[in-house]
């Protein structure tokens, strides 16, 4: 597999881009992970990198955005927080990784069984979390078809609101900054959401979080 250049990354289009995430992630689930010189990747790229999409997942140890889309170094900006929020320092890193750096997809991955979803559902209050699960909130309240149980006891709750999260992050990011907003609308980059299947290790994009032009 060869190291992602300026020449290479300026052809992937965002279509492109989220069809070689989904292949990346098939080998996974498949075990035929790609053969890669690591090392040789992290000569290429020591004087430059040209990722082709930015992931922001959370930080759970099952969920790297590298392994379950069988990315080599130099393939994607990955970052990483606990319930797969954003906040202004992930939205100027993605707007780095776009504007500047040349990615041409964002994905929004959230996850099955998530500790930080389950957090919210519960309404934790502990420490800094309580800020962090704070930004989950509204993902709990907007959960209305389950009426009873609506704790992380209910795996059936805990699922559909961390699917809402992940939509609502999607949103929140063309709401929040202009710049990729602008970028999105010019179909210069696309934006997708979705769920890593921890049992399974498959990802399921949602179509109606989704833009890709």
């Amino acid at each position: 597999m060869k190291t992602l250049t300026k020449e290479m990354q300026t052809a992937i289009s965002p279509a492109k881009a989220l069809e070689l995430l989904k292949d990346g992630n098939k080998r996974f689930i498949n075990n035929l992970k790609v053969n890669r010189n690591l090392l040789q990747q992290a000569n290429e790229t020591s004087d430059g990198q040209h990722p082709f999409a930015v992931i922001l997942s959370c930080i759970d140890s099952r969920t790297s955005a590298e392994l379950i889309f069988d990315q080599g170094l130099g393939d994607i900006f990955s970052a990483r927080i606990a319930g797969n929020i954003i906040n202004e320092d992930i939205l100027g890193s993605m707007e780095f990784a776009c504007k500047v750096a040349g990615s041409k997809i964002i994905i929004v991955l959230g996850h099955t069984k998530c500790g930080a979803v389950k957090g919210a559902c519960d309404h934790v209050e502990m420490g800094n979390l309580t800020a962090l699960l704070s930004k989950i909130q509204p993902a709990v309240y907007d959960e209305k078809s389950v009426t009873e149980n609506r704790s992380s006891s209910n795996e059936e709750f805990v699922e559909k609101v961390s699917t809402i999260n992940v939509k609502r992050t999607v949103t929140a990011i063309m709401q929040r900054s202009p710049i990729l907003k602008e970028m999105i609308e010019k179909g210069e980059i696309g934006i997708a959401g979705g769920t890593h299947d921890i049992s399974t290790g498959e990802v399921h994009f949602y179509d109606d979080a989704s833009i890709i032009k």
